[in-house]
């Protein structure tokens, strides 16, 4: 039995991590998002930043993973420059084709091919971090002075 969002087990309803996946090539774009909704995910979809942007600015989402060039070579940055500065703070990491990324850039990349348990797992630890660190600034803002 596959989770959807709303279900609930054992009386407790749960909400599945939802990530929006943007790409210009639709064949890389529905490869991901099927290994991301196998994986247990809510994927939403954009061909381009400005529809990415258009997403951000109506949902909320844990993971936003962007291709790095598509309509320019900075539109993928971009888009992760808009998703860093939604109040939401989601997590955010750059799908691409080039493998030589710096070291500093690996732990925020997945590279395309990919292979599936890796890319879920390197999904699993982001949207992780960032649930952490959401609760750290809850616990930070209602902390008394």
């Amino acid at each position: 039995m596959r989770a959807t969002a709303g279900d609930t087990y054992q009386g407790l309803e749960f909400e599945l991590a939802r990530v929006l996946l943007v790409d210009d090539d639709p064949t890389s774009r529905l490869t991901l998002q099927t290994v991301l909704e196998a994986g247990g995910y809510r994927v939403d979809s954009a061909a381009s930043a400005a529809e990415a942007v258009g997403k951000m600015d109506t949902s909320e989402y844990e993971l936003v993973l962007s291709d790095l060039q598509m309509e320019s070579p900075q539109a993928g940055l971009k888009v992760l420059a808009h998703a860093r500065m939604m109040d939401y703070k989601p997590a955010t990491a750059i799908v691409t084709t080039y493998s030589n990324a710096k070291p500093a850039y690996e732990r925020r990349m997945l590279i395309k091919p990919v292979d599936i348990p890796g890319i879920l797992c390197k999904v699993a630890q982001l949207i992780s971090e960032r649930a952490a660190r959401k609760i750290h600034r809850q616990m930070r803002h209602a902390a008394p002075c």
